[in-house]
């Protein structure tokens, strides 16, 4: 593998031109999905799942019973369900610790104005195949912690049937419905309902390209988190990374479907040229190696900037759902972080921990829309309003000031409201 400058713009051509953009026949097909379930509510829901997931799925079996919690752990092995509650606790931990308080103050003319938060009333958790319990966690923790009053989870079901792990999920974050559905088909069915199921008021939840182009085009019927696509990586290493550790997040992200931006960046290239050396040295083209081969001779870059500006300019352009901080003084490149996901610091932590116990959200924005998005929180379950109520002595010495305001921007009607209140 070779390692490419900084400033070689052909070199990283796409993977630093930042943004969600599906290829046009992604966007057409996940646009008749919706056109379709939109039209003709379960029977559209059942012959996508018949066609995409399972060629068995039937309409009965689209609501799945969510089991009591005592009999759920029966489903799993001991071990697997010690530790998803305490990934629960530890998410748990982090999302409460992000509660705002209500805002209210009084000016000193005696006019009064508040900032109210309060829960959504529903939301869809989407948890693509082979989520299963931990990606339940993510959504379902934080929605209960915010008060949402309805909860629901979709998922893809495959000729196996519902993995035990998201059943017991379920049942310990008191999930309100479990549907057996995913895709395209279930983000429509979520935002716009159909006869067996009733629509949310905003979905969650990290997916493949279909699935995350619905969201976005759904986006307005309902609310969405983020664009929280394929998973990525930038790994951002000094001249005393360990080289094992660093290709070791490559090969992890590798290895999960529909993966298009891995990158290591450095100032050292000893360090970047260590890397190469290692990935070579696995025979990624091997038969054995299959698709986690393909992603990385497809999609990695090791990249050499030349100044530390240079490495954070590259840095924020990328944006990077997942941060790898494999360098000595972190807080020397935090301060300079404007644009990631989640910042996993020293070599002491994996990017596998944020995927299962370290309490931090693993739904992150892809395809850089960390530049403006971010990590799912505490705040997506929740909405705002503002409240205002003018003493009279701000509105009589503000009345004038908005008549001639509202009157110069030609809205008359604005202006005689505003006269109505002190006699003009």
């Amino acid at each position: 593998m070779n390692v490419v400058s900084a400033s070689d713009k052909t070199a990283l051509a796409g993977m630093l031109d930042a943004g969600w953009i599906a290829p046009q026949t992604v966007v057409r097909e996940v646009a008749e999905v919706i056109a379709e379930v939109r039209a003709r509510g379960d029977a559209a829901v059942l012959e996508f799942a018949r066609r995409f997931d399972n060629e068995s799925f039937e309409l009965s079996k689209l609501r799945a019973p969510i089991p009591m919690l005592e009999s759920a752990r029966g489903l799993v092995p001991r071990e697997i369900g010690a530790a998803l509650e305490l990934a629960k606790e530890r998410i748990a931990r982090f999302h409460r610790r992000q509660r705002l308080p209500d805002i209210a103050y009084v000016e000193e003319d005696g006019s009064r104005y508040a900032v109210q938060r309060r829960p959504l009333g529903s939301v869809a958790i989407y948890v693509r195949h082979g989520g299963a319990g931990s990606a339940v966690l993510m959504g379902a923790v934080p929605a209960k912690i915010a008060g949402v009053g309805r909860v629901a989870v979709f998922s893809p079901v495959g000729r196996d049937g519902i993995p035990p792990s998201l059943l017991f999920a379920c049942a310990l974050c008191g999930v309100d419905e479990l549907y057996a559905v995913g895709g395209a088909q279930a983000i429509a069915a979520a935002a716009f309902g159909t006869e067996s199921i009733a629509p949310v008021e905003k979905i969650v939840g990290r997916g493949g390209i279909w699935t995350t182009e619905a969201k976005r085009q759904v986006f307005g019927r309902c609310g969405v988190d983020a664009l929280a696509g394929p998973a990525e990586v930038l790994v951002v290493a000094d001249d005393g990374a360990n080289s094992e550790y660093v290709v070791g997040e490559l090969l992890a992200l590798a290895e999960r479907p529909g993966v298009t931006r891995l990158a290591v960046l450095s100032e050292s290239r000893p360090l970047l040229e260590a890397v190469a050396q290692l990935i070579d040295t696995l025979d990624l083209g091997t038969p054995q190696r299959g698709e986690l081969g393909n992603a990385i001779a497809t999609y990695c870059r090791l990249i050499a900037a030349s100044t530390r500006d240079e490495l954070f300019e590259v840095l924020n352009r990328f944006a990077p759902a997942y941060l790898s901080l494999q360098v000595r003084d972190a807080s020397a490149y935090l301060d300079q972080i404007f644009a990631a996901g989640t910042v996993f610091v020293g070599d002491l932590t994996p990017l596998v921990t944020g995927e299962y116990l370290a309490g931090t959200n693993h739904v992150v924005p892809t395809s850089g829309t960390a530049r403006f998005a971010s990590s799912l929180s505490l705040e997506e379950f929740t909405r705002s309003f503002s409240v205002v109520e003018n003493s009279p002595e701000r509105i009589a010495s503000d009345a004038p000031l908005l008549a001639l305001l509202a009157e110069f921007e030609g809205l008359p009607q604005h202006a005689q409201t505003a006269r109505m209140r002190y006699g003009s």
